[in-house]
């Protein structure tokens, strides 16, 4: 029997009408912003779940985005803020995102669970801005966020990574509740 050997994981086509790799995003709220229209798209389109995350540099420019592609593309790493770290850095062509210097920024649309913190801690980011909390999520969807650290924005603190929470949360819990609105889920 023969394994695979590559991994293919893919973004869908409408990233690319929605994100401008020119435009400056100066402040935390335009960066959620950006996050929150990304998964707003994702669930208007039924491409995944209500999430979206975006990596910027320290001019404010995006180096990638993600989206929730879980069920579309099969696979349980799928997460938003994961394809976002795959895509950085791949794009980058290092797996710390910030290794040639620079700070880098994660704006994700909602906290990340415990899979995507645990990557947060690896992916080589210097500031996480976060939307909705994890108890919106499970307030407004069935997705559990599993179990995290009873102090992880400490952790993620203690590994140089600044955390902001609640950037525009009630426009990003407005994106959960119509997801679970519709009944969607994994």
């Amino acid at each position: 029997m023969l394994l695979p050997m590559q991994i293919h994981l893919t973004l869908p086509p409408w990233i690319n009408e929605l994100v401008d790799g020119t435009q400056r995003y100066a402040s935390d709220e335009e960066r959620m912003g950006l996050a929150i229209a990304l998964a707003r798209r994702n669930i208007e389109h039924g491409e995944g779940g209500p999430f979206g995350a975006a990596v910027f540099n320290a001019a404010g420019r995006v180096v990638s985005v993600g989206v929730n592609r879980v069920i579309p593309q099969t696979c349980s790493v799928a997460h938003a803020e994961m394809m976002a770290y795959m895509s950085a850095q791949q794009r980058l062509a290092s797996f710390r995102i910030n290794a040639s210097g620079g700070r880098h920024t994660l704006a994700t649309s909602a906290q990340p669970c415990c899979q995507c913190f645990g990557a947060t801690v690896w992916a080589g980011i210097d500031e996480l801005l976060i939307g909705a909390r994890a108890e919106d999520v499970e307030e407004l969807t069935e997705f559990d966020e599993g179990p995290l650290p009873a102090d992880w924005i400490g952790e993620l603190e203690r590994r140089g990574i600044d955390v902001r929470r609640d950037i525009r949360r009630g426009e990003a819990r407005e994106v959960l509740a119509l997801y679970g609105a519709r009944g969607a889920s994994y």
